[in-house]
C-alpha cells in the first residue's frame, strides 16, 4: 500500500482561504453538536460502545487449544548444551580441535578455524514421568518436567543479537515486518476491550533492535505490542488529572476524535492516524481496568514468594511474570517476557559465571508461572514458549579459547539450539527433533522459526496459510514463504 499525503484541498488542490476556513470549522462544529444530541437520544452509538474497531474479536479459523501465549523470551541465547540438551560426547572430545566432520560455519566470530571443544559442567538429572533431561542450573523448571515439551532441533538464520532477535519475533532478520503479537492480534482481535491485545514485559536494559521486535511492520499501526515500563508504574498517567470529570473527559475525547477522524479522512492510507484514534479510546477505557491489573500488591504474600518477589536475584523477572498470569487472566492475547534484556545470556567468555546469574533470575519466575497457571485453571488454556534467538556452540568462543574451564564462553549458534513449550493441552515430558553428538547443528526433524511460529499461530487457531495481508500487492503472510506445523507438538 503506497501512502498518499494530500497537501492541497481535495476539491480545488489549492490551499483554504480564511472564509473556507471558518466555514469548514462552523460545519465541524455543528457536527459535533449533532453527534452529541444523536448520541444522548440513543440514535447513534457512544464512542465508548463501537468496541475496538480494528481490534474487535474476530473468529479463530478452527477450535484453538489456546486463548493467549506467555513467550518467556530469554534474550542473548541461552547454552541449550548446558540446560536441556546434554551431550556426553563434549566430555571425550573436551580440549580437541572440532572434528572435521563437524563442518564450522565461516563467521566473523568463528572465522573457517576448528575451535577447541569444551564441555559441560553442569550436572544433569532425569526428572518426572517422562524422564526429560534438564541440568542443575533449572532445578525449579525441573519440577514441571511433565509439562514441558522440548524442542531440541530448533534452527534459525540470524547469526547477530539484532538480526536473530528480530527473526524470532517476526520471522525476518531484517527490520520491517509485522511481529507475531502483532499477527495473532490481527487475526483475532482483542479478548479485553479494557486492555491492549499484546503485551511486552522487558527488564532494566533495552531489548537488541527495540521496537521493531513487536511492531506491527506494514499491518495497520493498531495491532502493535504496548510496552509496559520496567521501572515505577507500568503504564504512566492512567489517572486523569484531579478536577476532572469522566464526563468532560468524555466530551474532550469526542471532540478530538472528530478532529482526527476528519483528518484520517484526508489521509485514507495512513493507518497510524486509526491506531492514534483507537489508543486514545483504549486509554480512556484503560483507566479503570490498568490500575488493577498491574496493581500484584493486592496478590497474597505466598503468591509473591511464590515468583520470587522476596529475592533480589529474582524480583524483576518475577514480578513480570506474575504481571503476564494477571494479564492472562484479564483476556490478554499475547503478552512478550524478555529475561535479560540486552543480550544478558550473550556468554562468550565466563559463561559459568554468566547462566548461573541469568538462571538464578530466572528459574523461580518460571516455575512460579506455571504452578500459578495450573493452580487457577489457566495453563490448559495459555501457552507459555520459553527460549531464546539462538543458542550457543559447543566449541569455545575465540574470546576464550585459552580460559580455564571455568572461564570459557560459547559463541552464537543459530543452526541447532533448543526451546520448549507447556501447556494449551500439549503433551510435556517429552523431546522432540535432535542435535548432532556435539550439539551443533539439528540434526532429527529440524524445526525452523517459521515451524515454531506456525505452530503457535495454529494453538490460537489460526491457519499460518490463511492468515495474509495484502501489501503492495503481495498477500503476506507471517511464515513469509515457509512454516510447518511441528505435528509432534499437536498429538
Amino acid at each position: 500500500m503506497t501512502k498518499r499525503i494530500r497537501r492541497h484541498t481535495p476539491a480545488t488542490g489549492a490551499p483554504l482561504s480564511r472564509r473556507e476556513l471558518l466555514a469548514r470549522s462552523g460545519s465541524g462544529l455543528g457536527s459535533l453538536a449533532l453527534a452529541h444530541l444523536l448520541t444522548g437520544s440513543g440514535l447513534l452509538p457512544s464512542a465508548s460502545a463501537t468496541g475496538r474497531g480494528s481490534l474487535a474479536a474476530r473468529e479463530p479459523h478452527h477450535a484453538p487449544r489456546a486463548r493467549s501465549v506467555i513467550w518467556l523470551f530469554m534474550e542473548g541465547g541461552p547454552s541449550h548444551i548446558d540446560l536441556f540438551d546434554p551431550k556426553p560426547e563434549l566430555e571425550r572430545l573436551a580440549g580437541q580441535l572440532t572434528p572435521p566432520s563437524f563442518k564450522l560455519p565461516v563467521t566473523s566470530a568463528t572465522g573457517s578455524h576448528r575451535m577447541p571443544i569444551v564441555p559441560s559442567l553442569r550436572k544433569w538429572r532425569q526428572h518426572g514421568e517422562g524422564g526429560l533431561w534438564v541440568s542443575d542450573w533449572y532445578p525449579h523448571v525441573a519440577q514441571h518436567a511433565d509439562d514441558l515439551a522440548v524442542v531440541r532441533s530448533c534452527w534459525a538464520d540470524g547469526l547477530n543479537h539484532v538480526g536473530a532477535t528480530r527473526q524470532m519475533n517476526t520471522g525476518s532478520i531484517l527490520a520491517g515486518r509485522p511481529s507475531l503479537g502483532a499477527w495473532a492480534t490481527y487475526g483475532l482481535g482483542a479478548g479485553n476491550e479494557e486492555l491492549p491485545a499484546f503485551v511486552v514485559l522487558t527488564d532494566d536494559k533495552v531489548v537488541r533492535g527495540g521496537p521493531t521486535n513487536w511492531g506491527a511492520g506494514f499491518l495497520p499501526a493498531s495491532y502493535q505490542g504496548t510496552h509496559f515500563r520496567s521501572d515505577g508504574p507500568p503504564v504512566l498517567d492512567l489517572r486523569p488529572p484531579s478536577g476532572v470529570t469522566d464526563s468532560r473527559q468524555r466530551s474532550r475525547l469526542d471532540l478530538l476524535q472528530v478532529l482526527n477522524r476528519h483528518h484520517a479522512g484526508r489521509l485514507p492510507a495512513d493507518s497510524e492516524l486509526d491506531a492514534r484514534i483507537e489508543a486514545y479510546e483504549l486509554a480512556y477505557r484503560m483507566q479503570s481496568a490498568a490500575p488493577a491489573a498491574v496493581d500484584v500488591d493486592k496478590e497474597t504474600e505466598a503468591t509473591k514468594r511464590l515468583y520470587g518477589l522476596d529475592e533480589k536475584e529474582t524480583a524483576r523477572f518475577g514480578t513480570n511474570c506474575l504481571l503476564a498470569r494477571r494479564l492472562v487472566e484479564r483476556g490478554v492475547r499475547f503478552i512478550e517476557v524478555y529475561c535479560g534484556s540486552g543480550s544478558g545470556w550473550d556468554g562468550h567468555a565466563k559463561l559459568e559465571a554468566n547462566h548461573t546469574k541469568w538462571c538464578k533470575a530466572s528459574d523461580k519466575p518460571i516455575s512460579g508461572l506455571l504452578t500459578d497457571l495450573k493452580s487457577r485453571g489457566l495453563l490448559d488454556e495459555t501457552l507459555v514458549v520459553w527460549g531464546g534467538e539462538f543458542g550457543r556452540t559447543p566449541f569455545s568462543d575465540t574470546n576464550s579459547r585459552k580460559a580455564a574451564p571455568e572461564d570459557y564462553g560459547r559463541d552464537h549458534n543459530p543452526w541447532g539450539f533448543t526451546m520448549w513449550l507447556a501447556g494449551a493441552g500439549i503433551q510435556g515430558g517429552r523431546t522432540i527433533g535432535s542435535t548432532d553428538e556435539i550439539g551443533f547443528r539439528a540434526r532429527e526433524n529440524p524445526c525452523h522459526v517459521h515451524d515454531v511460529h506456525a505452530t503457535i499461530l495454529h494453538l490460537l487457531g489460526l491457519n499460518h496459510l490463511d492468515l495474509t495481508y495484502l501489501h503492495n500487492g503481495r498477500s503476506e503472510r507471517a511464515t513469509i514463504n515457509g512454516g510447518k506445523l511441528i505435528d509432534e507438538l499437536l498429538a
